[in-house]
């Protein structure tokens, strides 16, 4: 077994015993070359369990926490999903590697490019990169299943519930600048949003 394999199924040993046990969610992020996401002198900590910088300000989010988000959006194989904030790319890959349809927004152009030239180098071809601002989301392809923030705003964009469909999942951190925040999972039911707290994170703001 070598060292990358180790490091990986260690990751996959971490993220197990904090909760995430959603075996599709499990083989993606085991499948997903974390490495390729995080700048090149980082490349030995990729599948530690924090948070890494990935330049412009911004960071690729530590795995336990991408794993969270990802089973709180209870995605089904051919689901359409959003993502707000690209960053590297990972959150999308991990989506794409589970059969998803992905859109993802980001706002950053150094990252919006080399993400989505990794992601195509990569073969994630059901992955849409936008450039843009993803508090407005990107309406011509609503509604989507599951709509995934990896950014902290300080409240719930309004366009982002709209895009989402009946019965949808939007996962989002919501807190202060510089602060704790919570992450929200909230279902769409009825036209309603019902909330669950899945705990405190600490997220980048959302530019």
């Amino acid at each position: 077994m070598g060292m990358e394999e180790q490091a990986i199924s260690r990751m996959i040993t971490l993220i197990q015993q904090r909760g995430v046990h959603d075996a599709a969610v499990l083989e993606a992020m085991r499948r997903v070359p974390r490495h390729r996401f995080v700048p090149e002198h980082l490349r030995a900590e990729a599948y530690e369990d924090y948070p890494l910088p990935i330049g412009q300000g911004q960071t690729i989010s530590q795995p336990y926490i991408v794993a969270l988000m990802t089973e709180a959006l209870e995605l089904h194989p051919g689901d359409r999903v959003l993502e707000a904030g690209t960053g590297s790319g990972y959150q999308a890959a991990i989506l794409a590697e589970m059969g998803m349809e992905v859109y993802t927004v980001e706002i950053v152009p150094a990252l919006y490019e080399a993400a989505r030239a990794l992601l195509a180098e990569l073969g994630y071809s059901t992955v849409q990169c936008r450039l843009g601002d993803g508090n407005a989301g990107w309406a011509e392809h609503a509604p989507y299943a599951g709509i995934v923030v990896t950014a902290a705003p300080t409240q719930i964009p309004p366009a982002l519930p709209e895009q989402l469909a009946e019965g949808g999942r939007l996962v989002i951190p919501v807190g202060p600048r510089g602060g704790y925040q919570i992450l929200w999972k909230l279902t769409k039911q009825g036209g309603e949003l019902h909330r669950e707290d899945l705990g405190g994170v600490a997220f980048v703001p959302f530019v």
